[in-house]
């Protein structure tokens, strides 16, 4: 995928534009992005998406911020599966914020993206305050040349698909939930590093991720899915969170694989959670915390019916 860091620069031919923050990339962005792509190739153009970097309300109310469902790499892997080519980030900045509807049209859409043909979801806003629509849109490209077209809502369980709903799925708990509203389990991406060595001490050796999600979308202990290791996925467990009983104040990732014992240091893996055992906890001392551990594996274990 070719990656353009704002709009000042032109990209170099003209493109069917997708505009979206695709945070998570759940079913209704694929809905979207299988329309950009089926455009695309009857134009013979670009599948190209623009997304913004911060997400907005991180710059307009960082204190109450939503928790990302994904990094920004997460994000344009995803987005690369799904048939895209190109993305235009647009730095969300004080003042990207103050371009009027019509600013944002006539400098980011036409002069940046060269557009031809945009597609956009059922409620996007853009400009300052909020206040260009489908109909501003529409006029715009009467006047400079382009498509536009909205796509409508996806449903999944008969609940409307977006990234708060997928949130609220795993505040819940529910990953089998946020699973469907996603189109696949919800996925952490991440290096392994060196931790405290504590899980091999007391018998539960842990590959350790630092997590770039701040705040979490969710914290607990869950049966895990790890892909990245080998030929197919390995079954263990795993805790996300701070871990409160030893001290800790910067959200981790640990995965305790089952039946394995490689020395996996800098490797890159993915992290699928099916299954939340319970919420993250703190325990009176490190010996309550083992029993604990061996209890979770062994749910997880009996999850998976190994």
């Amino acid at each position: 995928m070719r990656v353009f860091r704002g709009h000042s620069r032109p990209v170099p031919a003209p493109v069917v534009l997708a505009i979206g923050n695709f945070d998570g990339v759940h079913l209704g962005h694929a809905a979207l992005v299988k329309r950009l792509a089926q455009v695309a190739m009857e134009c013979q153009l670009a599948p190209t998406v623009l997304t913004f970097e911060p997400h907005p309300r991180e710059f307009f109310a960082p204190d109450s911020a939503p928790a990302r469902l994904t990094t920004l790499r997460e994000k344009l892997e995803l987005l690369g599966e799904c048939g895209v080519r190109q993305a235009v980030i647009c730095p969300f900045n004080a003042a990207f914020a103050a371009l009027s509807a019509d600013e944002f049209v006539e400098q980011v859409l036409v002069r940046g993206c060269q557009v031809r043909h945009l597609i956009i979801g059922d409620d996007f806003r853009f400009g300052r305050g909020r206040a260009g629509d489908f109909a501003l849109l529409q006029e715009a490209g009467q006047r400079f040349g382009f498509a536009v077209e909205a796509m409508g809502s996806v449903l999944a369980d008969g609940e409307r698909v977006s990234s708060s709903a997928v949130r609220r799925a795993l505040l819940a708990g529910d990953m089998e939930h946020a699973a469907r509203l996603l189109g696949r389990p919800y996925i952490i991406d991440g290096q392994v590093s060196h931790g405290q060595k504590l899980g091999r001490q007391i018998g539960f050796a842990t590959a350790n991720l630092r997590i770039k999600h701040n705040p979490l979308p969710m914290t607990g202990v869950f049966a895990v899915e790890v892909s990245g290791l080998g030929d197919k996925p390995l079954p263990g467990v795993a805790n996300l969170g701070v871990r409160p009983t030893v001290g800790g104040t910067r959200p981790l990732l640990e995965v305790h694989l089952f039946d394995f014992d490689r020395d996996i240091y800098g490797a890159h893996m993915s992290v699928r959670f099916v299954h939340k055992l319970r919420d993250e906890q703190r325990f009176p001392n490190i010996d309550a915390l083992k029993a604990q551990i061996a209890a979770d594996a062994a749910a997880a274990r009996a999850f998976f019916e190994l």
